[in-house]
């Protein structure tokens, strides 16, 4: 049985986005969680989803932490004929995903901070690998197929290998900003957001066999086996230059006549009756001809024989040179860099029953550098730079409090994908083809939050949420794909004293499967599905000092 484990995290491509767009968390704290739709919040989880809407806070310091434990499943089948199994199923388990907001509110100005996973967070785990990097194996056999044509025992019949690649990614954002009230119905909000961002890749790929057996070794031998046949074709290649000293005298006789008469011994024999039977002589056919006739049959035959050789004097090169590339790799890095991300809001509260915010996060500029130990995949270079950009955002939101047992927002986010340049498509650049990962439309949010307030200390609450992606087949591959999806929440929240607040929630992502097509020479045209679940677990306290 095949044993391929691959933990992967790479911020780049295998994206770990939980809620929110292509790159960004949005789930920022269990308000969210057990409501999904937080635009025209004007609680602390405010610093995050409605900053402008903070001087309608009471006068003093807020403080709140939250933290979410998160649950992600993946699940790729592909149909690509030569893996071993086309179903892999990956799994990303993230114990603490914290926020921590404080607000200090004095009259028109509101101070706010908050901290955050604003992208990645986690690790994900493929105990079965992905197809994009097992598929090189995979072919190995039917590329070696022709060596079955030499000889049946070099034929290769199955491959296996491990892999093991341990990442983690982290985007922080620390947010700082400032709020203030025009008046009672306006106001607005300006801050930037600090990302210190940090990529760890720890892995290897070992163990790779041919046969069952190292492929290293496998290789080898095969190629000091192809490499002896090559030799003896030369040695037949040349058996009329080692007969024309004996021809003038011994033309006429046979070769059991002349190993008889002592003028060659048996091992020659062998070895040119070897030959007339690789030109199609049956035994009989053999003993029954004289020198002249054997010398004639190696004459015609000597370019073939020679060219034959040639040709598997170069396959045992390649085989020696295809054996040093499966020993064992190790890669070992780090990439860092920091991003600064402009943040503006403003909000609007027209009486006491309604909300109506908007906030607009510009695109974050971010650029990754390499910090590597070992890396004998070529995968990061030492020093290298790649653009992680993550998209601007644009989100809305309306609220309303008009009645005292409900509260209802409606929130609108669109991350502005079609700014940010995601790259080539890793699955293409393993064929050695470029393919930009293209974005047809902006991905879009749309969410609706309901909380029922049982009574003055106590509500639960309700959410659901449609996404929308507008990513082309050329963006998706196993590395890195996005599918729309539909989320369910719910959760209460408990007001212990008028300074202390529990929240608590639950959602479940249900993900859209979307199936790409892919094209791949010698294989032809084949289709791959990608789906995924997420789950999230949230919970929380708020303080407040008048």
């Amino acid at each position: 049985m095949k044993k391929l484990t691959l933990m992967v995290a790479f911020s780049m491509l295998l994206q770990l986005a939980f809620a929110g767009g292509l790159l960004t968390n949005y789930n920022q704290s269990a308000q969210y969680i057990r409501m999904l739709s937080r635009n025209a919040a004007l609680e602390i989880d405010a610093v995050f989803y409605n900053p402008a809407g903070l001087v309608k806070m009471e006068d003093g310091w807020h403080f709140a932490f939250y933290s979410q434990t998160i649950f992600q499943t993946r699940d790729i089948d592909t149909q690509f004929p030569t893996l071993n199994s086309g179903h892999y199923e990956g799994e990303t388990t993230i114990p603490v995903f914290p926020d921590v907001y404080a607000v200090y509110k004095k009259n028109n100005w509101a101070f706010s901070l908050g901290i955050g996973p604003v992208g990645g967070g986690g690790t994900a785990e493929f105990p079965a690998g992905i197809p994009t990097l097992e598929v090189p194996f995979s072919l190995i056999p039917g590329q070696l197929a022709p060596l079955g044509q030499i000889d049946p025992a070099l034929a290769v019949n199955s491959y296996d290998l491990e892999m093991a690649l341990e990442a983690s990614s982290t985007f922080w954002g620390i947010q700082l900003g400032a709020s203030y009230a025009v008046n009672d119905k306006f106001s607005f909000y300006g801050g930037m957001r600090l990302v210190p961002s940090t990529n760890t890749y720890e892995g290897v790929i070992r163990n790779i066999q041919l046969n069952g057996v190292d492929a290293a070794t496998w290789l080898n031998g095969a190629s000091s086996q192809v490499a002896t046949m090559a030799g003896n074709l030369n040695a037949l290649a040349g058996v009329p230059d080692v007969l024309a000293p004996i021809l003038p005298t011994a033309g006429e006789y046979t070769l059991d006549q002349l190993v008889g008469a002592g003028q060659m011994d048996p091992v020659q024999q062998g070895q040119i009756e070897a030959g007339l039977q690789l030109m199609g002589l049956s035994s009989e056919q053999i003993d029954a001809m004289n020198l002249n006739q054997i010398n004639g049959a190696y004459v015609q035959a000597a370019p073939g024989f020679a060219s034959t050789a040639q040709t598997l004097s170069g396959t045992a090169q390649t085989l020696t040179g295809t054996a040093t590339q499966m020993g064992d790799k190790e890669v070992k890095t780090k990439q860092k860099g920091m991003g600064f991300t402009p943040i503006i809001g403003f909000n609007i509260t027209p009486n006491d029953d309604w909300t109506f915010a908007v906030k607009y996060e510009f695109k974050t500029k971010l650029t990754l550098e390499n910090e590597t130990d070992v890396d004998d995949m070529g995968l990061f270079p030492d020093g290298a730079e790649s653009s992680n950009d993550i998209p601007a955002i644009l989100a809305a939101g309306v609220g309303y409090r008009g009645l005292d047992w409900l509260e209802a927002q409606l929130s609108f986010n669109m991350y502005f994908d079609r700014g940010v340049h995601f790259g080539n498509n890793i699955r293409y650049s393993t064929l050695g083809a470029q393919v930009h990962r293209d974005i047809e439309s902006n991905y879009t949010e749309i969410a609706l939050g309901l909380q029922f307030n049982v009574s003055n200390n106590f509500a639960f609450s309700v959410g659901g949420m449609r996404s929308k992606n507008g990513v082309t087949p050329e963006y998706q591959s196993d590395f890195s794909f996005s599918n729309s999806s539909y989320t369910l929440a719910g959760g209460i929240m408990w007001k212990i004293t008028d300074k202390l607040t529990f929240d608590a929630g639950v959602l479940n992502t249900f993900y859209q499967d979307d199936t790409v097509a892919f094209s791949h020479a010698g294989v032809g045209t084949y289709n791959e599905t990608y789906g995924k679940t997420t789950t999230s677990i949230a919970a929380g306290i708020s303080y407040s000092i008048f």
